[in-house]
């Protein structure tokens, strides 16, 4: 970080954490400055540029509720985040990553099984749509949490991408055949042709089951 971060400032930092946790969105100013318990919005603006220059938070001007905090701010907090990217079919083909009501999710260290995939930009979470998977274990409205790659295996869950959309699939070969294989018998293989089906990810823990 290119400076230290005060007490207040780190005060600041949760206040506006735990808004966007609980709402969805940053905090206004007035609602920071009654968490604040300070009178003016110049002493919140203050914190807030100290915030901003240091590189825990992103501001847009002339938006009251522009407040956007970055991987660097997570790390003040103590926060494991990772970007929800979307909504993904575990179906047919859904448009590619159809929006979710919050862009990002904390997931606990003991939940996230290697070192190396936390707090990276290599790793996504997606909400499942359908029931195509359900005999591997990932039900409807399932959350997934999702590692970028470039090689895969027979037997991977993988997050497969055409022009249709994406859905959630295992991926298998067999012999010279390749496709995406549901877990549910209601639903048939999909082949895999080249250059029409890409892989985003591959499936790696699914949040949902984890208590």
């Amino acid at each position: 970080m290119k400076s230290l971060v005060t007490q207040r400032q780190k005060q600041l930092l949760q206040i506006i954490y735990d808004f966007i946790k609980n709402t969805g969105f940053p905090p206004t100013f007035e609602e920071m400055r009654e968490k604040l318990k300070v009178s003016s919005n110049q002493s919140v603006i203050d914190l807030l540029e100290k915030l901003e220059q240091g590189g825990a938070v992103k501001r847009n001007e002339g938006s009251a509720r522009s407040i956007n905090i970055n991987p660097l701010g997570f790390k003040i907090l103590g926060k494991q985040i990772f970007p929800v990217v979307g909504t993904s079919a575990a179906g047919a083909f859904m448009e590619s990553f159809t929006d979710v009501d919050f862009k990002w999710m904390e997931i606990p260290s003991s939940m996230v099984p290697n070192e190396k995939i936390k707090q990276s930009d290599e790793v996504f979470i997606i909400k499942v749509s359908g029931d195509s998977m359900i005999n591997a274990g990932i039900n409807n409205e399932d959350m997934l949490l999702v590692r970028k790659a470039k090689e895969f295996k027979s037997g991977d869950i993988v997050v497969a991408r055409n022009s249709d959309g994406t859905t959630v699939k295992r991926f298998i070969v067999d012999g010279g055949k390749r496709y995406l294989k549901p877990e549910n018998p209601s639903y048939q293989n999909i082949s895999i042709i080249p250059d029409e089906i890409f892989f985003e990810g591959k499936v790696i823990l699914n949040l949902s089951r984890i208590s």
